[in-house]
């Protein structure tokens, strides 16, 4: 279960270079913004979040995707097939980043599936708003859309919720610095 306005238990300043310490709400406030896909509109041109999930093999696999910061959770849907779904069925361990204009942003996380058919009712809607026209499947808990990321595969789409275990936020601009959060 997620929870608004999660706090960190621990924070660290990891900056070697005598920079002050990156306020939590700052990182918080920048998540809650979003990460918009559309050219232009962030990072070094558009925000693009990746995750790194484990294969059964131990091999690292990293992909792009979309995500959505919601209470205090990442949210994304990948296809049941997926090698992404393949992977976190058999670890569910993972990293998803993204740049920004202002802190290069990295949660570590363990991602499950949501199954509560109001949470994905709630995030259908998110979606529909961000204009991908995504619907709820029969089964009430994954979605169909007419398209998806090329990554993804076909529908039905699962959609995985990553709870914090710990944020790196590293500073972009001035005064920089870098931070771990432990939740």
């Amino acid at each position: 279960m997620t929870m608004a306005k999660r706090e960190p238990r621990a924070e660290q300043n990891l900056s070697g270079y005598g920079a002050p310490p990156i306020p939590w709400a700052q990182v918080n406030e920048r998540l809650e913004q979003g990460f918009p896909q559309i050219p232009g509109s962030g990072g070094p041109d558009r925000h693009t979040c990746w995750l790194a999930t484990v294969r059964p093999d131990g091999r690292p696999h990293v992909m792009p995707l979309g995500v959505d910061w919601v209470d205090g959770a990442l949210y994304f849907s990948t296809g049941a097939a997926s090698r992404k779904a393949r992977n976190l069925a058999h670890n569910p361990q993972c990293v998803i980043t993204v740049a920004t204009h202002d802190f290069d942003i990295v949660v570590e996380g363990r991602a499950s599936r949501v199954t509560d058919s109001a949470l994905v009712a709630r995030l259908v809607r998110m979606y529909q708003e961000q204009g991908w026209p995504a619907r709820v499947s029969e089964d009430g808990i994954s979605l169909t859309a007419d398209y998806n990321s090329q990554s993804a595969g076909p529908p039905p789409y699962l959609i995985y919720e990553v709870i914090p275990e710990t944020i790196f936020a590293i500073g972009t601009t001035e005064p920089n610095g870098a931070m771990s959060y432990r939740f």
